[in-house]
């Protein structure tokens, strides 16, 4: 029996969380390439993420001090405990990975956040919240993984209070360049149909700029450091984000980068 795409990619996840912050390389490639030098380190993420952009971000979520926000795909928490902690909102975040979510626990107290940011498994279409228990959602370059956009934009709608905002960073989807393909499915080249149709009224919907190369720069000098990040990494991590790099670079699955801000009707 093949594992299911899902299983894969938490396995990989798994893999690299179980690795995370071992690799001087990887940390500078992806200063280099995708946050900026001027992302504070003490967030860091994977995403393609620049400081710029988490700001403009976190005020697309509009929350003030005690509300609570849920951070979808939180991977090790960077942006989410940014936003948070920012806006002094509280911070609930949920990945697939539970060596993701053990990393992000272990941010919390050395940033000053404890008793303002849990760290919970859970998934795009599952997310074990509460209906209306959130004021504001957020997801960073994951939601083209969601193997089902409408349910995972119907259980953001779910989980927010009527009027909350919901804020991302997503890649659309080429559908012809993916087709077939199991890490991509349910393929979306603009997420505003399915947003306007689950009960959300978009406020922006803006490209990142140069999205396109920063790509190819950031997962190309990945290829090229593949033997220095699986010395700091070990195989099984190395071989996680080496995997990605060169599907996303030989196949170019993706046709946008988007920002988007939608609230709930």
């Amino acid at each position: 029996m093949q594992p299911e795409p899902s299983d894969l990619i938490a396995s990989g996840y798994e893999a690299f969380y179980a690795a995370w912050g071992q690799s001087p390389t990887l940390r500078q490639i992806w200063r280099q390439y995708a946050t900026g030098p001027e992302y504070p380190e003490e967030f860091a993420h994977i995403s393609f993420l620049s400081l710029t952009q988490l700001r403009s971000l976190t005020e697309g979520l509009a929350l003030t001090a005690g509300q609570v926000l849920v951070d979808l795909a939180c991977g090790a928490g960077g942006p989410g405990l940014w936003a948070a902690k920012e806006s002094g909102a509280r911070l609930v975040g949920i990945d697939l990975s539970p060596m993701a979510t053990k990393r992000a626990a272990e941010r919390v107290g050395p940033l000053g956040m404890g008793g303002r940011a849990t760290f919970s498994e859970g998934t795009f279409e599952a997310t074990g919240l509460e209906s209306a228990s959130a004021d504001a959602v957020m997801t960073v370059d994951a939601l083209q993984y969601a193997p089902d956009k409408t349910k995972a934009i119907s259980e953001v709608a779910r989980i927010l209070r009527p009027s909350g905002r919901f804020a991302f960073v997503a890649f659309e989807l080429d559908p012809e360049r993916v087709a077939g393909l199991p890490f991509w499915q349910d393929a979306v080249p603009d997420y505003r149909p399915r947003l306007e149709q689950v009960g959300f009224d978009v406020v922006r919907y803006d490209q990142t700029p140069n999205w396109s190369d920063q790509v190819a720069a950031g997962f190309g000098a990945i290829l090229d450091q593949r033997d220095a990040l699986e010395a700091e990494l070990g195989e099984a991590a190395a071989a996680a984000i080496v995997m990605e790099a060169a599907v996303t670079i030989e196949l170019k699955p993706y046709c946008g980068h988007v920002l988007g801000v939608a609230t709930r009707r």
